[in-house]
Order: structure tokens, then sequence, then C-alpha cells
């Protein structure tokens, strides 16, 4: 899942180069400063494949001077030893055959370079610079605003009969794969979980709109139920007042609706999965490239990028087809929502990344009908709050943070005049992993628990002072994931369902 792409972005104007030695045989990566405003700079490693063989992973490390770091990346994963900075590729970018190539990139604090680079261990070599540089002049930016965003929350339907708790206890179930956690059949989700979201549906192609969903096969499930016992098993949790949707996405399922004819299908094709298995409704879990603004989409109230109208469309036609009961639920990255109170689209001057943001405007249109958003608190390099600091992934600050953005509202790209509405307290729960293994940014019972109480009561904040004040109908939590946390011995639900039932 949520193994995601989540950081930063900045504004890209000049470039600044950064020679390499002479074009070596073999797989090379190339470094280059796409921006540099002198406290900081926004570089870019390409990995090209040179060599006769294909590559099936790669890993890049470098070495900055002190008093340089790393802040936000993309389109790899980051780990660090001192000043030494080591990237590896995600799932969906580690294979280059002969001739190809892929980039990743970053926003890094300080002056200086990288040295001392290496790709799988080797010399990165790397190509010559052109002879004339791009200039470096850094591009105009709005800053970040310094008055906290109005808090008035904008006029909203009251919210439908969902049938859940005041207080939620969200997960995921691994239905379609096991993901090294092991199997866990429907009939023995315990009953501590409110809302299960079948991971997952995807696509049969990124743009065609067309959705499948299917349970594991019995090669990597060997105790997986029948259709039938699954069937049986959703409706006993229905009995019990437990939601079961389909989730849609997720880290493999990249689906990009650009065209109507993508729009309808995917309609009909979630309907038919919702229909088949007699599911409460849909969870949007887009990630990686499935979201992305066209450059000149700028307004988060009006966009006009085909893959996200077409996706508030269909999301509208699915809500008026099963009716005021259907549950709606979303998981998207911090890069694709808060990350928005820095940088939108790609920036009036354009160069930023296209996805920062994105699911703001899907969100907004659907602020009506959405029962709960759970943004993934986790996977995230740093983002900045409403108190202007950079929040980094793992303690009870980033959530409280991260979710106070989505109670309170915020100016999007730092523009006081256009400012993103919060959301009402019982559509906001966050994410978080429910092991170390489930994904980057585990964060302890304590720290979430304390995240919680921060939000609904005020207190115990950590430092931080809540924009939103208090939020009595907070939701609660959601997690990846159901199997990971069996394999952990419940940790997560033994730790959080009673919390939750005792939060007043």
């Amino acid at each position: 899942m949520l193994l995601a792409v989540v950081s930063a972005v900045a504004v890209s104007a000049g470039a600044v180069w950064v020679a390499g030695p002479a074009l070596a045989a073999g797989p090379t990566a190339t470094f280059v400063k796409t921006s540099d405003w002198g406290s900081g700079w926004e570089g870019k490693y390409t990995v090209t494949n040179g060599g006769a063989s294909a590559l099936s992973s790669w890993s890049v490390a470098f070495t900055l001077p002190s008093g340089s770091s790393v802040g936000s990346f993309w389109d790899a994963d980051m780990t660090r030893s001192g000043q030494r900075f080591t990237f590896r590729n995600r799932s969906w970018n580690g294979s280059l055959a002969p001739g190809a190539s892929v980039s990743f990139g970053f926003i890094a604090t300080g002056s200086g370079s990288p040295a001392d680079c290496t790709l799988n261990g080797a010399a990165c070599g790397g190509g010559t610079p052109p002879t004339t540089p791009p200039p470096t002049t850094p591009p105009p930016t709005t800053p970040p605003p310094t008055t906290p965003p109005p808090t008035t929350p904008p006029p909203t339907t009251p919210p439908p009969n969902s049938g859940l708790p005041k207080r939620a206890l969200i997960g995921y179930l691994h239905s379609s794969f096991a993901n090294g956690s092991g199997y866990v059949r429907m009939a023995d989700v315990p009953a501590s979980w409110d809302i299960i979201n079948l991971a997952f549906g995807e696509p049969t192609s990124v743009t065609s709109g067309d959705i499948r969903f299917q349970l594991c096969p019995v090669a990597e499930c060997p105790n997986v139920e029948t259709e039938a016992q699954f069937i049986a098993a959703i409706r006993a949790k229905q009995q019990q007042g437990k939601k079961v949707l389909i989730s849609i996405g997720g880290q493999n399922g990249q689906v990009q609706l650009t065209t109507t004819a993508a729009r309808d299908r995917f309609v009909s094709s979630v309907a038919a999965i919702i229909d088949r298995y007699g599911l409460d409704g849909l969870d949007i879990d887009f990630e990686g490239h499935s979201l992305s603004l066209n450059t000149g989409d700028t307004d988060f109230k009006n966009p006009t990028t085909p893959v996200i109208v077409n996706l508030i469309s269909a999301v509208r036609s699915l809500k008026q087809r099963y009716g005021s009961r259907f549950i709606l639920t979303m998981a998207p990255e911090t890069f694709f929502v808060q990350l928005g109170y820095q940088y939108y689209g790609s920036g009036p001057w354009g160069g930023q990344d296209p996805r920062a943001g994105a699911y703001l405007p899907v969100i907004h249109a659907l602020r009506n009908d959405i029962t709960v958003l759970h943004v993934q608190d986790y996977n995230s390099g740093p983002i900045m709050g409403l108190d202007n600091q950079y929040h980094t992934m793992g303690g009870a600050l980033f959530h409280i943070a991260m979710t106070d953005m989505l109670l309170a509202g915020f100016p999007v790209a730092g523009n006081t005049n256009n400012v993103f509405p919060p959301l009402r307290e019982d559509q906001v729960a966050f994410g978080t992993p429910s092991s170390t293994s489930a994904g980057n940014g585990y964060t302890t019972p304590a720290a979430v628990q304390q995240a919680v109480t921060c939000l609904v009561r005020g207190t115990n904040c950590a430092g931080y002072t809540p924009r939103s004040g208090t939020n009595p109908n907070f939701r609660g939590l959601m997690t990846w994931s159901i199997n990971w946390d069996r394999f952990y011995g419940w940790e997560f639900q033994n730790s959080h369902r009673p919390f939750l039932n005792g939060l007043s």
C-alpha cells in the first residue's frame, strides 16, 4: 500500500550542473542541480543502464558536506548514516533494461554538492554537463503565510448516518495477496475493526479504468477461503455493524482516468465488484503517478485536469447509484495533500512536481460525500505544518501537525486568498503503520494515543498549538494493515481499540 512516493517538491527554474567523469560503460548515475537558491537546492540523479544486461535494482549513495542535509525526496527510498545518504529504487522503478534510465530527486539544505557517489557499490560514472550551463537564478516563490489560516468551517451538509461508531478503527486486509505477512481470512478478522478495506482492486492497464478484484491465489495463500465463504464472512461482519469496502489502487495499482470512456468503465467495473461481494462502499487509495495536475491547473476549487475531473465524476456516479449510506474513504499520501500548503501542481512558473497537492481538488469536490479521510502519515519526507516548521514522521507531533491541517484548513501554495476549507471532525482520521514491517514511520502506541488526545482534547500536544482547537468528534485511526497487525500479535488493535472506546 501505502508504500508510496512521499515527500516534497520544489520550484525549479535554472539548473546547476555538477560535472562527473567521462561517460563509462555499464550502469551510471548522473547528478544535476535543477535549482539552487543559496540556502538550499534541488537535486536529481539519473540512473542509466549502459551495460549489456538488465538491472534488477539500484542503489545510489553519496556524501554531503557538514551542514547540509536532505529533507524531501521522491521516486526512491532514502536512508542516512551521518553525512552519507543512500537512495534505493522503489518497487516499480528498479528494473532497467539495457539503455533504459530512471530518475529520482530530493531537496537539500545548505551549500555544497554530493561527493563520493557510488551506484550499486561502484563509481557512479556519468556524463558530461552541457557546454553552456543553465542560469542559476532562483524562481520567485510565495513564502508560507506567517498567520494561521481561518478556522471557521464552510457550510457543509450534516454527516450522514454512516452506521459507524463515534471512534472508528480502520484497517486494510490483504485479500488479493499475502505481502509477507500471511493471509487472514475474512472470518478471522477480529471484531475490533469497524471498516475493513479489501486490498486491492487494480486496473487491467493504467488508463483502462477497468478495475478487477480477485482473492489471493492458492499458490500464494494456501489458507485462502472460497469465494462463497468470503462472501458469507462479509455478510457476518455487516450483521455485526462492520463496513467492508473495496480499496482501489495501492502501491502497484496505478489508475489514470484520462478519458470519459475510462471514467465510465471505472464506474461500471467498480460497481460490479461492489455488487458481486455486497460491499458497503469504496476506498480511494491512488498512489504514485495516478493523480497529477496539468500545467496551468492552479485552482483546486475548479480543476481542469482530466484524471482529476473524471475521478470526481466517477465517484459521484457511484455515490448516486448506491445512495446516502454508501461509505467513501480515502487514503492519500502527505505528498498529495499537506504538501499543498507549500506547493500545488507544477506551480505558477512550472518546474514543480505536478503531483504536489493533487488530491486537494478531489477531496474538496467530494467533501460532502467523504465518510472518512485518513491520510497516510508514513512513507513521508518532512512536511511543513501550519506552524511553518517541518515535521518528521514517526512521532506524535507529525500526526498532530498533519491532521490539524485538515481540521483547520490551510492556504494552498501559501496563498491566503485561496484557502482549502477544513473538513468536519467526524470525517478525519489518520493512518499509521501497524508495525515496523508495515511501512516507514511506525509510531509507538503511546505516541499515537498522545496525538489523538491532543487533537480531541487539546492537551499534551508536544509543544504544538492546534489551530483547529479541540475536536471531540475526531473519527479515529487507520492502519496498514490488519495482516501485519496479526503478524505482530495484534499490537495495534489491542492498544487502540480500548483507548478509542474510552476516549470521551
